[in-house]
């Protein structure tokens, strides 16, 4: 709606109105009827109008406008005013029938198409909002983006395309009327007449970086990889420090196995300040994938890691952690993890993965010292209980193994194996208290346990 432009410039002509339409009074001559009165009376009523609606006395507003009808009912601003203040009461046909008498005195005022239209679309009156909105472009092309969606909404597509492709070659393109263009041919499935355009784009604006990278998208998705991984060259020959571009040839350069040139391409994409973070993740997760298949670009990738920006770099030792936690190597995996931990320290899952590597690394001190610090921050976590109970009989503290093991045995629900985990620590504190009635009262627990699973 383009109503808010206008509501100052509207506000002081109604306040020159009265000078207007009085300016050639003869106040010194003697009235020979009524006329001076009402006048009087009209003006006056028009203003208490105003400032019932100022204060959102819309009643009462109303009240006062009719009584000027009755006065005098030729002046089209009033029907206007008569037409808003039952807009904000929600009686839209009477506010509809009101505009549309302001209208009929002043066809050409786009202030009172502006509120009809903002009649119709509130009671989502399509058809009758696509005619208003036709007359309002003639006084403001930007009621064309308006007309755009309104012919998406009723499914006119052919109609939406047209207006576009209009206000494309009027504005240049843009990512707002893209959007309501990609809906269009997501809902017609028309993807040739889309790739289409955006060829057109490419051939008659080839500096435009964006038109490139929509087009290798969209072949991407309609599974044209060859015209794609093309499109990508040529975008790279015309804009050779792009680093959007690389967002697409690193995929392609791994398919058709050019290993160095993939990497690269990963390494330009995640250094860029340019590119987004979820898609550097993405990028990194691939380039994981492919040093798992090809061990002698580990390098690289511990490189690219360390030259991650700060407010990445927790993601990104995530994902080289779980690489070398892969390849079994749980010593580097265990020392990524501590990395992403420091960047997320309520990191929920890096931080179990920290202690039960702790664990097999035999760091049972770190593991006593984490677990403790962990179950302040999370003491209904059964799996930090666990730990630390496991740590404290590693270093032979069985009394504190129990009473942190039964405690976390409250927090064990509809998980018999992590249950069983719990009566197996608490056989082996008892076993090294030398209790051996008890060590076996919770070893079998555990076996029976086991048995159920």
């Amino acid at each position: 709606m383009k109503k808010q432009l206008y509501i100052l410039l509207f506000i002081f002509g109604i306040l020159l109105f009265p000078q207007a339409n009085y300016a050639q009074v003869d106040f010194n001559k003697k009235p020979d009827d009524d006329l001076g009165d009402n006048e009087d009376a009209y003006q006056e009523l028009f203003f208490e109008a105003l400032k019932q609606k100022g204060i959102e006395n819309y009643d009462r507003a109303i009240e006062a406008l009719l009584k000027c009808e009755k006065l005098d009912d030729s002046d089209a601003a009033l029907y206007f005013e008569l037409g808003k203040n039952y807009n904000q009461l929600k009686n839209f046909g009477a506010a509809e029938d009101a505009l549309q008498r302001a209208i009929k005195k002043q066809p050409d005022n786009e202030w009172y198409l502006d509120e009809l239209y903002d009649i119709y679309a509130k009671q989502n009156n399509l058809d009758k909002a696509i005619k208003t909105v036709k007359q309002l472009v003639k006084y403001h092309p930007d009621y064309k983006e308006d007309l755009a969606t309104l012919y998406v909404k009723t499914k006119k597509y052919d109609d939406a395309l047209k207006v576009l492709d209009e206000m494309d070659a009027e504005l240049g393109v843009s990512d707002t009327r893209d959007r309501v263009r990609n809906r269009i041919y997501n809902a017609t499935g028309n993807k040739k007449e889309q790739i289409e355009n955006l060829e057109e784009r490419v051939e008659e604006n080839p500096d435009q970086e964006k038109n490139y990278l929509s087009l290798i998208f969209r072949y991407s998705e309609n599974n044209e990889k060859e015209k794609a991984f093309e499109t990508a060259k040529k975008l790279l020959e015309s804009h050779p420090n792009s680093q959007m571009v690389h967002l697409a040839l690193y995929k392609f350069y791994l398919d058709e196995n050019s290993a160095d040139k993939a990497v690269a391409s990963m390494q330009i994409v995640l250094n860029s300040n340019l590119i987004k973070p979820e898609a550097k993740m993405m990028v990194l997760q691939d380039f994981v994938k492919f040093v798992g298949k090809n061990p002698e670009y580990e390098s690289q990738l511990v490189e690219i890691t360390s030259q991650i920006t700060d407010s990445e770099k927790g993601k990104s030792n995530i994902e080289v952690a779980q690489y070398f936690l892969t390849k079994g190597d749980k010593v580097k995996a265990v020392s990524y993890y501590e990395k992403a931990l420091e960047k997320e320290p309520e990191n929920f899952g890096v931080l179990r993965n920290v202690l039960l590597l702790y664990i097999d690394v035999e760091n049972y001190t770190e593991a006593v010292s984490m677990s403790t610090d962990a179950l302040d921050k999370f003491p209904s976590q059964p799996i930090f209980y666990l730990v630390n109970g496991v740590a404290q009989n590693k270093l032979n503290q069985p009394e504190k193994a129990i009473r942190v093991l039964e405690t976390g045995l409250d927090y064990v629900i509809d998980d018999t194996r992590m249950e069983g985990d719990f009566y197996k620590q608490i056989s082996i504190s008892y076993t090294q208290l030398n209790n051996t009635d008890k060590a076996k009262t919770f070893s079998d627990k555990a076996k029976q346990l086991e048995s159920t699973n």
